[in-house]
């Protein structure tokens, strides 16, 4: 489910970390591997949708921890009309 307005953000070990402009809360990110995809919710690191191999997870939330604040800021820099809290 690839769209052109969607940044790539980072490739992490073979891992695309993307972030949709004019998407919904809470704020996430699309971690895309292969065929698999999963929304990362950026507070959390939990899944709030889809599915990624342990390894590519694992890869991924680490990924959301170390980047948190810089993540968050891109969110809402891209969904303006979302509320920050």
């Amino acid at each position: 489910m690839e769209n052109n307005l969607m940044p790539n953000i980072a490739m992490v070990k073979g891992v695309k970390i993307n972030v949709y402009p004019n998407d919904h809360v809470p704020p996430h990110i699309h971690a895309i591997y292969g065929e698999h995809e999963a929304l990362i919710e950026i507070r959390t690191g939990e899944i709030i949708a889809g599915f990624l191999p342990k390894v590519q997870l694992l890869t991924s939330v680490y990924f959301v921890h170390e980047n948190e604040d810089d993540l968050l800021d891109l969110f809402y820099r891209l969904n303006p009309k979302t509320k920050k809290k």
